[in-house]
């Protein structure tokens, strides 16, 4: 491979460099380490070349920490539509509102990005299996992959999930191992695996790699832009690691000289579990953990995020901003993204359309801005937790007399 697609690891702290190998923290200052490319500048990789390549995340490969691509393990994830929402966007007032719609990649959450990276850098890296900790949409991500990859995969998650995201990482191979706790607990155990044996825990000592693929949806978004970034962005957090990815996409490509404007990136979490979020409001330099995430939104109930702090600084440094939305908030949220752009999304997905409101109201957001929200998972991996907040069947016999009824009351007839 050509000495200008090396990567390398480097501390967020401290800045001492690594070679990239099975290694996460830093040995220096015990900071987290991510991925880094010191050649980036000179790279040949123009507009036109990007285009006529492969519909996928891998169509960004010399910007992914691969260094032999016969080691890539690929679903298809990624080149998602970029959704012109115009009822939505007349109802709260903008003119330019798009919905990134990840959630028509292969298990239909955002996380096939991530997991397609972490697995093949697993491969790289010689180990015998993967594994993660999971609120429910990187398990069926991870499981799949190491399934195309040929590898036995291990999935750590807290007690309570919907059972449609635990069916779906059973249904790819995978061994779940449900914890009686909270996901931190979940995760806690995850990483003691992944220090006990040889395998890759994509979240914990592959995360250096693992969040590469996340950075790009900010790559596409560009592209389906016409090679120009947002004005405004809105993240769902949980971990935090989403909006650092995606705000680390954008730095990226305008170093390469593929975009030259900057974006404000905001984020949004649940009432019930918003240490980020409270952080900003509050001041803090700091997110305080909390300790017994309750929301609706379960895939983003991560008490303790792990990129907390970094997406505080990366709102605040961008000219963002956070917010927290109640329940209520969040299923009106769903229903105005099904019922006015035919879109249907977990809980945790319409997260940021409610906080869109939020910002649109408080005049953090003006019209004429160009403003993406990403919707990271499809409304069919929680009905259940849905099913209760919408509009029921309605009953009738097999009569005309009764169906005209239904269409009197309703204004059709």
């Amino acid at each position: 491979m050509s000495a200008l697609r090396r990567f390398i690891l480097k501390c967020r702290e401290c800045g001492r460099e690594y070679e990239p190998r099975l290694v996460y923290v830093c040995e220096e200052c015990f900071g987290p380490l991510e991925v880094h490319y010191p050649e980036l500048g000179r790279l040949n990789l123009s507009r036109s070349v990007i285009e006529s390549r492969r519909k996928d995340l891998w169509r960004y490969l010399e910007l992914l920490p691969i260094e032999d691509p016969r080691n890539i393990v690929s679903l298809g994830a990624g080149y998602t539509t970029l959704h012109k929402a115009e009822r939505l966007g007349r109802k709260l007032g903008l003119r330019n509102l798009y919905l990134k719609e990840d959630i028509t990649n292969p298990t239909h959450s955002f996380k096939d990005r991530p997991a397609s990276v972490a697995v093949s850098r697993c491969l790289e890296l010689g180990l015998k299996a993967v594994g993660c900790a999971s609120t429910g949409n990187l398990a069926a991500a991870t499981a799949a992959h190491a399934a195309k990859a040929g590898l036995p995969s291990f999935v750590f998650i807290p007690e309570g999930l919907e059972k449609e995201k635990i069916a779906q990482a059973l249904s790819y191979g995978a061994t779940i191992v449900e914890v009686k706790g909270t996901y931190d607990q979940a995760n806690w155990l995850a990483a003691r695996f992944a220090e006990e044996y040889e395998v890759g825990v994509v979240n914990v000592n592959i995360r250096p790699y693992y969040v590469e693929g996340s950075k790009t949806l900010a790559y596409e978004v560009c592209e389906q832009l016409g090679w120009k970034a947002p004005d405004h962005v809105i993240i769902p957090m949980a971990s935090g690691a989403l909006l650092n990815a995606i705000n680390k996409g954008f730095n990226e490509f305008r170093e390469l000289g593929l975009i030259d404007n900057g974006t404000r990136v905001s984020g949004a979490q649940p009432q019930g579990c918003s240490p980020i979020a409270t952080a900003y409001q509050r001041g803090d330099e700091y997110v305080t953990p909390v300790e017994r995430p309750e929301t609706i939104a379960k895939s983003l109930a991560i008490g303790d995020p792990g990129d907390g702090n970094y997406a505080l600084r990366t709102i605040r440094r961008t000219g963002g901003a956070a917010a927290a939305v109640s329940d209520p908030e969040i299923i009106e949220a769903v229903k105005d993204v099904a019922s006015l752009e035919g879109i249907f999304v977990e809980p945790g997905a319409a997260v940021p359309v409610a906080a869109l409101k939020r910002f649109v109201e408080d005049g953090i957001i003006d019209k004429d801005e160009t403003v993406v929200c990403y919707l990271t998972g499809s409304g069919l991996k929680a009905p259940e937790t849905l099913i209760e907040k919408v509009r029921p069947p309605i009953v009738i016999r097999p009569s005309v007399e009764e169906l005209r009824k239904i269409m009197e009351v309703m204004g059709v007839a």
